[in-house]
């Protein structure tokens, strides 16, 4: 799973990546400092899985990961190609979700694109140039559909039918939110949640909106302001207004402390007031927001956390493990977290290959 980091120049976008990443990647007072995108897996740090390393005797421990790629900043008419306009957008197409950088504290060492510090000003100037750049996306899907549809076949009419639905909506103004859109094309979904496969040449199933992304809002916030107060109050009002998570971060002492050892950490967090859980929150909220849960496994020699689809069966976790427990799948024995970390000797369930797998399970496959 790839999430993306985006928002206008100057905002903190890499100094997030560097505090999630704990790397060193060059933040400096000018727009367009990233113009590669910088990319690495970032651990999720889960209390449940020290738990379950303690309660199995494991001293290694896998945390679970996700990619997270840090993109150059968007600026207004980047639908055009202003700027990284191209580029940028194409980095944000190959991602599952977006982290959407909003800047909410006051600095006069760090300009601001906009000589002003306001985030909801700031969300409204980035979700308006990924809706434009949707409507372009549309605008060449339809033109090529209504070519096709001459040929009369029912599907393609379909097709044009929806893609007028989907052009005028954006041409209102009005995003499109309710998730990857799949147009129909005739075919049939081979599970539930996959998009439909095309039984028609030439066609595809599905168009890479970029207001259909998953977005999580990451608060840039000044240390006084790390629970409450400042222009952060106002970016939250605006993500509940559309649905959207918020998390607030102290992006540059983050990535400061991420360079320390872990017990300076601890000391410096004890003496600034700081919570210690503020990363943690982040990347379990980014998990959540791609439907995420996480199984674990204990033994023979490490403790480690998984990333599934929620509903995913034991089969399907099995297959995250290792192709064989797939392949020779016989049973799961299942125990949640709390029951495997807080009984002497607990008593796994039995389940079959179609069990769905819930957030914090502990389990063990049995093989034939």
């Amino acid at each position: 799973m790839k999430a993306a980091i985006i928002g206008l120049p100057n905002v903190g976008k890499s100094t997030l990546f560097n505090a999630l990443a704990a790397t060193e990647v060059p933040t400096e007072n000018r727009p367009f400092c990233t113009i590669d995108p910088n990319v690495a897996r970032v651990p999720i740090p889960d209390p449940r899985l020290d738990a379950v390393a303690e309660a199995s005797g494991m001293q290694h421990k896998v945390y679970a990961t996700l990619e997270l790629v840090d993109v150059a900043g968007l600026v207004k008419g980047a639908s055009r190609g202003e700027g990284l306009g191209s580029r940028f957008l194409a980095q944000v197409r190959e991602a599952d979700a977006a982290v959407h950088v909003l800047r909410c504290f006051e600095s006069g060492r760090v300009t601001h694109v906009s000589g002003a510090v306001d985030p909801v000003d700031d969300a409204e100037t980035v979700n308006t140039e990924l809706m434009l750049a949707d409507l372009a996306t549309a605008e060449r899907a339809l033109d090529s559909a209504r070519r096709r549809a001459k040929s009369g076949h029912p599907d393609l009419k379909k097709r044009v039918e929806e893609l007028e639905m989907l052009h005028d909506r954006l041409a209102e103004g009005r995003p499109w939110e309710g998730g990857r859109l799949a147009l129909h094309e005739g075919g049939t979904p081979s599970r539930p949640g996959e998009d439909e496969t095309s039984s028609l040449p030439g066609t595809t199933s599905s168009l890479p909106l970029l207001t259909a992304l998953p977005t999580l809002y990451a608060l840039n916030v000044a240390e006084e302001h790390i629970t409450k107060g400042g222009p952060a109050d106002r970016a939250e009002e605006y993500a509940a207004q559309h649905g959207k998570p918020a998390v607030r971060v102290t992006a540059q002492l983050e990535s400061e402390l991420a360079a320390m050892p872990q017990e300076e950490q601890q000391d410096l967090r004890a003496g600034l007031g700081l919570p210690h859980e503020t990363l943690q929150r982040f990347m379990q909220a980014l998990s959540a927001l791609l439907n995420l849960n996480t199984f674990f496994t204990a033994g023979p020699s490490e403790a480690r956390a998984w990333l599934i689809p929620n509903g995913a069966t034991a089969h399907y976790a099995a297959g995250r493990v290792h192709t064989d427990f797939q392949q020779r799948f016989v049973r799961a024995e299942v125990t949640p977290w709390r029951e495997f970390t807080r009984t002497p000797q607990p008593q796994p369930r039995l389940k079959g290959r179609e069990y769905e797998v819930r957030d914090g399970d502990v389990l063990h496959f049995r093989a034939g």
